[in-house]
């Protein structure tokens, strides 16, 4: 009697958090809609300039334009390309820093100060040299994308690794663990999901940094889109580039997501 108790409070507490879930993604979807709603109604009645702030019949309407002749598809696959290798390259690469800085106490201190540095540098503002570097193509894009991620990666890998619980840590060296061992089994292991974490962060760099790229140089991809419609004053080609930026952004993370989820299931 007492186990069906606790099996029915159970489910009511379930089916509470199930509403609840629902009840915000309801809420989402309604402000959303709301806002999309008065700004469609401000612009119709002149209220904002339709010049500066387009109006979202219009946005969809080029939208539609642009899936219908394949364009809006050219663009996203270039630009998503750009960002999917750089985030890979960029995360890959600033966690074994990270490890190599982790494993070492003397490299990491000798290059904390570089570090610090080089986080603080507005990654930006070096985007026409890397691209005079590596060249004014999608290889250029990338490296943009992936300096943009690198740094930050390896600061935060470095500080998840130093932070694990030094008891267990000792207590692993006391077994007679190896370095290596005391990584692959302790210090790895218990950071998957801040590492997961880590890569979603990542993800809005890498768009940056594909963004900040295509803006100086390419004649492809969202980021161009975006200029172009900047240059030419056609703002409903811009904000339908924000917005599929926005999307394809949401899709990376949303993905990531449920990786996580499964992780936290098998784990």
């Amino acid at each position: 009697m007492k186990q069906n108790n606790i099996s029915k409070s159970h489910s009511e507490y379930l089916n509470s958090i199930k509403k609840e879930k629902q009840l915000i993604f309801l809420s989402q979807l309604l402000l959303l809609a709301g806002f999309i709603a008065i700004w469609e109604i401000l612009a119709r009645l002149n209220i904002i300039d339709v010049f500066l702030f387009s109006k979202p019949s219009d946005i969809y309407n080029l939208f539609i334009k642009y899936i219908q002749n394949g364009e809006l598809f050219k663009h996203v696959l270039i630009s998503s390309y750009e960002t999917i290798v750089g985030l890979i390259i960029g995360t890959v690469l600033g966690i074994l820093v990270a490890i190599l800085l982790w494993w070492s106490e003397r490299l990491s201190k000798v290059l904390d100060p570089f570090l610090v540095v080089l986080n603080a540098l507005p990654k930006t503002a070096l985007a026409p040299i890397l691209i005079v570097w590596a060249g004014a193509g999608v290889n250029g894009i990338i490296v943009i994308a992936i300096t943009i991620s690198v740094v930050v990666t390896i600061l935060s890998a470095y500080n998840y690794f130093i932070s694990v619980d030094e008891e267990k840590v000792k207590m692993l060296r006391s077994f007679g663990a190896t370095k290596f061992q005391i990584l692959t089994k302790l210090i790895f292991p218990s950071n998957i999901g801040n590492l997961i974490n880590l890569t979603k962060i990542n993800i809005g760099m890498a768009w940056v940094g594909v963004i900040v790229g295509e803006f100086l140089v390419s004649r492809y991809g969202l980021g161009y889109l975006i200029v172009y419609g900047g240059q030419v004053f056609k703002l409903d080609l811009v904000m339908m580039g924000v917005i599929v930026l926005a999307l394809c952004a949401l899709v990376m993370y949303q993905i990531l997501n449920i990786i996580e989820k499964i992780y936290r299931i098998r784990r």
